[in-house]
């Protein structure tokens, strides 16, 4: 008898594995991609039974798919080392603390409820680049496996392991109160005690988990997500708000006026106080970020390097690798920290934990601290649907429309682009510092836009319109995700 197997090849991003569950992949396809995986690890680490470590995200189906991976990634020799319902960073911590050779996290983040995922990593600290997800595609897809045969061992109370060691090495001295919010996700049994074990007064909301996500998606972006911790930060007198996503890699955070603070700036803010004692580090940001970082005074007076780089986790994770930085930062909200403050993956709650330790060391409120810096005018990144199989191609083409009107000196709002960087789409400057992004989604069928100005609201609206008709031009863009 024949195995349906389903698996869609589109399924395969960058840098990790998603799928909407039985309509692009099912459990076989599944089984198929841990034998993939399996097989790859084997091939990297040259051991015949490597150990792995395996955990799952609170979703009604994450467990059914963990054991169809885990199957999958027996039948190759792999020894599977399994520590239950996680974060993302739970398991990547595991492999440091339990000295594995691999990890896969069955998640599929801050994707709507029916997505599923999986983030693999072999290299300690660091998940798939785009080159290992091609090899694992070409694996998984053409039955290249490896046959042997592993074992399977459960690690007990693996998550009080990981939360002590988040809590011992961050005590603080000054009473933070901190709403925690977790939109019914996972990281509501991990975050709010990590924090109030570090020192922190918690006010919850919405931590008691939920696969349904009742109120909103687990998502530090979304903005009623983030409307609802600025609600609560104004009505217990808090002096943070932080809101996790889905795996509890990223965090976003509202001061204590209620007011949102993207993820680029808060990075901006950790970076200045961090530089103070650890001169001359680098640090690296993602293209979407706030162009602050490349001007701000503290940085260069301490003779600190800014490097903008690819967005997406597993991007930024390997270049702060290589470079030896620091900390990376991303506007999403992951952000990556290496010793003596990390182990170099991205952690939401150790993230969330180096904001309270920017509060502790100065005498000032959240909103006093922001507002040392420049102002500018930011939109949120916004996310037009385009198809996979398409949205490279519309991003290339606009790579060229874009240098094209440069080249022309063309003015957009009474500006010529002055500077334009491709490394990840293309995110193009001008004279006053304003700038606009157009990139493909590395993990939705979508595209991602994003526009910043020094100068004025005004302008940034401006640049955004002048993207969006490029966009509208191509007839191969659908609803935004959210518009300003």
């Amino acid at each position: 008898m024949s195995v349906n197997i389903k698996i869609d090849p589109y399924g395969f991003r960058e840098y990790d594995a998603r799928w909407i569950y039985e309509k692009d992949i099912n459990k076989s396809g599944i089984e198929n991609l841990g034998k993939g995986f399996g097989t790859q690890i084997i091939s990297h680490t040259k051991k015949n039974n490597p150990r792995v470590i395996v955990g799952h995200d609170y979703r009604s189906y994450s467990e059914e798919i963990k054991i169809a991976l885990k199957k999958g990634l027996l039948s190759t020799g792999c020894n599977i080392e399994d520590i239950g319902l996680s974060l993302s960073p739970t398991v990547y911590f595991a492999q440091f603390n339990l000295e594995a050779d691999a990890v896969a996290m069955v998640t599929a983040s801050h994707n709507e409820n029916g997505w599923t995922g999986v983030k693999m990593g072999i290299k300690k600290g660091l998940t798939h680049a785009p080159e290992e997800m091609k090899e694992l595609k070409d694996i998984t897809l053409n039955n290249r496996f490896i046959k042997g045969q592993g074992n399977e061992k459960k690690i007990e109370d693996f998550q009080k392991i990981y939360k002590e060691d988040l809590i011992k090495k961050n005590k603080i001295n000054k009473k933070i109160k901190a709403v925690v919010a977790c939109g019914n996700g996972t990281a509501g049994i991990f975050a709010p005690e990590i924090l109030k074990g570090i020192g922190c007064e918690i006010i919850e909301l919405d931590c008691n988990l939920d696969w349904t996500f009742p109120k909103y998606n687990p998502n530090p972006e979304d903005l009623e997500m983030l409307h609802q911790i600025s609600k609560a930060v104004k009505d217990n007198k808090a002096d943070i708000g932080f809101g996790f996503d889905g795996d509890g890699d990223r965090v976003g955070v509202i001061d204590n006026k209620g007011n949102e603070i993207f993820s680029d700036k808060i990075g901006l803010l950790i970076a200045r106080h961090l530089a103070t004692s650890h001169k001359n580090s680098k640090f690296v940001v993602d293209v979407k970020s706030t162009g602050l970082y490349a001007k701000d005074k503290i940085l260069l007076d301490n003779s600190c390097e800014t490097i903008y780089w690819k967005t997406g986790h597993s991007h930024i994770k390997r270049k702060v690798n290589t470079e030896k930085a620091l900390a990376g930062f991303e506007k999403s909200g992951h952000f990556f920290f290496n010793q003596p403050l990390g182990y170099g993956y991205d952690d939401g709650i150790n993230s969330a934990i180096q904001v309270c330790h920017l509060l502790d060391n100065q005498n000032k409120m959240m909103h006093e601290i922001m507002n040392e810096l420049p102002n500018t005018f930011q939109t949120p990144t916004m996310a037009p649907f385009c198809k996979d199989e398409e949205k490279y191609q519309v991003v290339e083409d606009l790579v060229n429309q874009v240098t094209q009107i440069k080249n022309k000196k063309i003015k957009i709002d009474n500006q010529e682009i002055t500077e334009i960087l491709t490394v990840n789409g293309v995110r193009f400057s001008f004279d006053d510092g304003s700038w606009g992004l157009i990139r493909a989604s590395s993990n939705k069928p979508s595209l991602v836009v994003v526009t910043e100005s020094p100068t004025s609201d005004e302008r940034k609206k401006k640049i955004f319109n002048f993207i969006d008709d490029l966009l509208q031009k191509t007839g191969k863009i659908g609803e935004y995700d959210q518009k300003i």
